[in-house]
């Protein structure tokens, strides 16, 4: 038998004036002592028609919107073919040599048999999409929410906009089975870097990935090798997770050959 002061309201209760409340109380698998004890349950906050929309905009309502973007992505590209994600700046102006570089890759990549996924936007992205439409194979585009883009260019077949980053770039590297880099900027050299952690990492194996325009990657290549490497930040066989051309069969032949096609 406890003393008087160790009675406790019911969880959700109305707490009469002077009654002493729960010291302990479980939210579903989280548990709160002392200050920290929330008045009312979760059901009753959830059917409570009152109140403020603030809760839209919480940590743990994020992470079902998270889920919710991994279930849809993972539906809408089960049944993809074979892939190579292409990417490259949303800036390269259309009829310039890089887009027309883009265009021909994405018809070469549908010729050898692969669909082709890219970030959806404009520029090399558009022109990857443009050629494997073109060559009447799958062209699909996975956007992003920003506030200077916005939807995906006409030559998507398949699309699925995101609002994170970090899912949009697992399904580029999910649903592929390599990359092919053309010229562009952060966001490019993002997902660059993102696919080289991987490999060199072993969370993908049999994992090509080529860079298109010698001219415009040397630069990086020569500081990974001159800096990076002779400083032992990383090893010489790492320059080997990449390759460079200027050819656009190349490029495809080394995907194809390194995925076992």
């Amino acid at each position: 038998m406890g003393n008087a002061e160790d009675a406790r309201i019911p969880e959700g209760a109305e707490v009469p004036e002077g009654a002493v409340g729960p010291e302990e109380q479980w939210l579903g698998p989280v548990l709160r002592r002392r200050e920290q004890v929330q008045p009312g349950t979760t059901d009753q906050r959830l059917l409570d028609s009152e109140g403020d929309s603030e809760w839209v905009h919480t940590d743990p309502w994020r992470v079902m919107r998270i889920q919710s973007e991994f279930v849809e992505g993972f539906g809408a590209l089960a049944e993809l073919p074979s892939a190579i994600s292409v990417f490259g700046s949303a800036r390269t102006p259309a009829g310039s040599a890089e887009y027309e570089a883009g265009v021909e890759i994405g018809k070469a990549l549908v010729e050898a048999g692969f669909a082709v996924i890219t970030g959806g936007g404009p520029g090399a992205m558009e022109a990857a999409n443009k050629g494997a439409r073109e060559a009447k194979g799958v062209s699909v585009g996975l956007g992003i929410e920003l506030p200077f883009e916005s939807g995906l260019n006409p030559h998507v077949d398949i699309g699925v906009n995101f609002r994170y980053f970090f899912v949009r770039k697992t399904m580029f590297v999910k649903y592929a089975q390599g990359f092919v880099v053309l010229p562009g900027g952060l966001g490019t050299l993002d997902e660059l870097f993102e696919a080289l952690t991987l490999v060199q990492t072993g969370k993908v194996t049999r994992f090509p990935i080529v860079l298109f325009g010698t001219e415009y990657w040397s630069g990086l290549v020569d500081w990974l090798r001159e800096k990076v490497v002779a400083g032992g930040k990383a090893s010489e066989k790492d320059l080997l997770l990449f390759h460079v051309t200027d050819d656009v069969e190349e490029a495809v032949r080394l995907v194809t050959k390194e995925v076992g096609r």
